[in-house]
């Protein structure tokens, strides 16, 4: 069976629309036309029924469909493997949030001036939905908080980070911790330093931006404990009321690990880069 006949077919039945299909692969519609009815011929059944807006797939259609992506995400990563032999000719690279607000914009111009010819792909989440993208191999490399506990995942380089505890100028501080979303490796180290520190229990609230965090935290809404390289970075550090943590109670330095058995061809690079 013609791997590119299911490519077609695939893209066909996500748009629902031979001529969708048709643009997103560049092909003239005829030849969109052309090669489903090829597929079909070949499987002697209908694979679509027409509708006034476009197709929908049929009985037969629905139970090739699963195994047509996945055929073609093979074809693809098999591909892509290949090519990138001798050369990275792509970096897909998964970064946590903090790191992103931090350093990954110097980090990915950088990369493209030192390698103008790689395409680069940046995805930002917690560190948590980072490394599990990493561990199924939807990413190359990735910037997480924290040393990686898997031992499937190396480190290429590392960060050290200054954990600080901000609160507001004036004024005692609501027990309400204000974190970045669930999955971040500050929102539980927060919550748990937060326990043991004053032995009480604090209202957690989270949110999905830092520049958020702090202007809450700002405006006395409750206290939070994050990187000071943030504060920094976003320019809070006059407004706010900074504690650093212990050395000896922290240690979250922002790791750039990839996983043992797929390493970037650019590994040397990576771990002689300056931050």
């Amino acid at each position: 069976m013609d791997s590119n006949l299911l490519k077609v077919f695939v893209e066909v039945a996500r748009e629902k629309s031979i001529t969708k299909a048709a643009i997103k692969l560049d092909f003239a519609q005829s030849n969109v036309t052309s090669r489903i009815k090829q597929l079909e011929k070949s499987l002697d059944c209908n694979l679509f029924h027409r509708i006034p807006k476009g197709v929908i797939l049929s009985k037969e259609g629905e139970k090739l469909y699963p195994h047509a992506c996945e055929i073609v995400r093979k074809v693809e990563e098999v591909t892509f493997s290949m090519k990138n032999i001798y050369e990275q000719e792509h970096l897909i690279v998964g970064s946590t949030e903090s790191n992103a607000t931090t350093r990954i914009v110097p980090f990915l111009l950088k990369v493209h001036k030192d390698f103008p010819k790689m395409n680069l792909e940046l995805i930002t989440n917690t560190t948590r939905d980072i490394t599990k993208e990493l561990l199924n191999y939807n990413i190359d490399i990735a910037f997480i908080s924290g040393e990686p506990t898997n031992d499937e995942l190396i480190v290429l380089n590392k960060v050290r980070e200054t954990i600080v505890l901000v609160k507001q100028k004036e004024g005692y501080f609501k027990n309400v911790f204000l974190s970045f979303k669930n999955g971040c490796a500050y929102n539980e180290f927060g919550q748990n330093y937060l326990k043991q520190t004053y032995n009480k229990n604090f209202k957690v609230l989270e949110f999905g931006n830092y520049e958020t965090i702090l202007g809450c935290v700002k405006a006395g809404m409750g206290i939070s404990l994050l990187p000071l390289s943030i504060v920094k970075k976003l320019k809070y550090e006059n407004d706010l009321e900074i504690l650093e943590i212990s050395k000896n109670l922290e240690n979250i330095p922002t790791c750039l690990v990839c996983r043992k058995d797929s390493i970037p061809k650019i590994e040397k690079y990576l771990k002689e880069y300056i931050f």
